[in-house]
């Protein structure tokens, strides 16, 4: 019995539910699939604008237009329902729940409150190391995006697109799809959150070295608190909690 979960022990999967549950390789191609598509989903969003605009649509016009707040801004949000279908796909052809495949369970408050406490001790740890090392807190592109994005307007827009879609499309494809097959195949658990974390790190490539490990740490916890709680749903709040807060102190209190 998980004390964390007094209602709700840990999941332990059943033969005939294992058997409906990708493994190693096939979650491991599924998630290339995923990814793409919402690569494609966030691509097909510039070129829309581009076409809009009546612009050429070359590389040129699409890095014009990806430049600007909104513009990124809907890109990212149409990220979502291009990861959505993409993971609805691969577990309708397992001839599984989707709710269940990925956990889409409630949390208790127990459960929101311990990871929520997890993650601000992590931050604050990560804030005091850089403070010490005289870092920014927060990557200078992204504190000039979302600056110039409250300026132009697009303030609510980029809230959106990184506090909502951008934590619900990155957990559905990392602590969701790919934790869940990895999870019932040799990695076990502790593989699965690592390696997990590290493909949703990689995500993050536009940070340098000191961010990404702070972006992989998170990831850790955040994979704990998947298997922990066997919620989805909870590394999904922690997540968009996490870049809410960011997004709101670097818009409009941060200097």
């Amino acid at each position: 019995m998980d004390s964390l979960t007094p209602d709700l022990p840990p999941l332990t999967v059943t033969p005939a539910a294992d058997a409906r549950v990708w493994k190693f390789w096939g979650t491991s191609l599924w998630g290339i699939v995923i990814f793409a598509a919402m690569f494609v989903g966030q691509i097909g969003a510039i070129v829309y604008l581009v076409w809009v605009a009546r612009d050429p649509i070359d590389l040129t016009s699409m890095q014009h237009v990806g430049r600007e707040p909104a513009s990124l801004a809907f890109s990212v949000t149409m990220g979502l329902p291009a990861t959505l279908a993409a993971v609805w796909l691969a577990i309708r052809i397992k001839k599984a729940s989707f709710v269940d495949y990925l956990a889409l369970r409630w949390p208790s408050w127990t459960q929101l409150l311990f990871g929520a406490v997890g993650l601000i001790l992590l931050v604050v740890a990560w804030e005091t190391i850089s403070r010490s090392l005289g870092r920014e807190a927060t990557p200078g592109f992204m504190s000039d995006l979302l600056k110039s994005g409250r300026d132009k307007g697009a303030a609510m827009m980029l809230l959106f697109a990184f506090s909502v879609a951008a934590p619900m499309s990155e957990e559905v494809l990392a602590r969701g799809f790919l934790y869940r097959g990895w999870s019932a195949s040799f990695l076990r658990v502790p593989g699965a959150i690592i390696l997990s974390s590290l493909l949703w790190t990689v995500v993050h490539l536009q940070y340098d070295l000191y961010f990404l490990a702070e972006v992989f740490t998170i990831g850790l916890w955040f994979g704990y608190m998947r298997y922990r709680a066997n919620s989805l749903w909870l590394t999904i709040v922690l997540h968009a909690l996490n870049n809410l807060t960011a997004v709101v102190l670097t818009m409009w209190l941060g200097s």
